[in-house]
């Protein structure tokens, strides 16, 4: 872990499913009004997920967010709604892998359902139905990785994640990577965790998030984010 002694909080960057949901994916509502506290008193708050731009988006909308995200596991970025998408991946890799992939569940009577291809700029997903373990097997040598979200498959460069995606975000708001709370619960949190001034996992994620914090919540998923924001933002609320 870094030193984190002359930490001052200026962001916070947050994992969606299972971090500010509950365990049925929906949306925790203490997280939400959470979030729009902190954006009320000034703090942006960064949206990161697998997810597409458009669902992310969305979210913004709804969450009440200025609309910067990260999309596909660090696969593109956009600063507020305003902003232009920002592509960070090879996706002809990531569909050359996928084909690989496709063949070879094809031969055994098995179908990959994919999730909104015609969504995806960078990366490739898939419905979570067989062993992620065994995927990254049959691309290994291929330039790309294979992340599991807990919730789905995901093929994307093997070069790009939520934390270098994170990078290009903070240097483009003009905040140090230094000032930025990072909250996620999944592996593939990680080196967003890592990268931020402060990481934090919520209690229950997968082990690379966990690990990889300098603070764990007591509770979990959107109330564990709750917990951790409340504290380190104590003036706010």
């Amino acid at each position: 872990m870094n030193n984190k002694s002359s930490f001052h909080p200026r962001a916070v960057i947050t994992d969606i499913d299972g971090t500010i949901t509950n365990k049925e994916r929906r949306l925790n509502l203490d997280s939400v009004s959470v979030i729009r506290t902190l954006v009320d008193n000034g703090i942006p708050v960064v949206l990161a997920s697998g997810n597409t731009e458009c669902s992310l988006t969305f979210l913004c909308k709804m969450i009440g967010t200025d609309g910067t995200i990260i999309a596909e596991n660090g696969g593109l970025y956009k600063i507020t709604y305003a902003g232009e998408r920002k592509i960070c991946s090879d996706r002809a890799a990531c569909l050359e892998a996928y084909e690989k992939i496709r063949e070879y569940y094809d031969k055994r009577g098995i179908d990959l359902q994919l999730y909104s291809p015609e969504y995806r700029f960078a990366d490739v997903a898939f419905a979570r139905t067989v062993d992620p373990a065994e995927v990254r097997e049959i691309v290994s040598g291929m330039p790309v990785k294979i992340l599991d979200s807990g919730f789905a498959i995901h093929i994307q460069s093997g070069d790009i994640n939520k934390g270098t995606t994170l990078a290009l975000v903070a240097e483009e708001m003009g905040i140090p990577l230094s000032d930025f709370v990072a909250v996620g619960d999944s592996d593939n949190d990680r080196e967003m965790i890592q990268a931020a001034g402060l990481g934090i996992a919520v209690a229950g994620g997968q082990s690379g998030a966990v690990e990889a914090a300098d603070s764990v919540s007591m509770k979990k998923y959107g109330d564990g984010f709750s917990e951790k924001i409340r504290e380190i933002f104590s003036s706010f609320f």
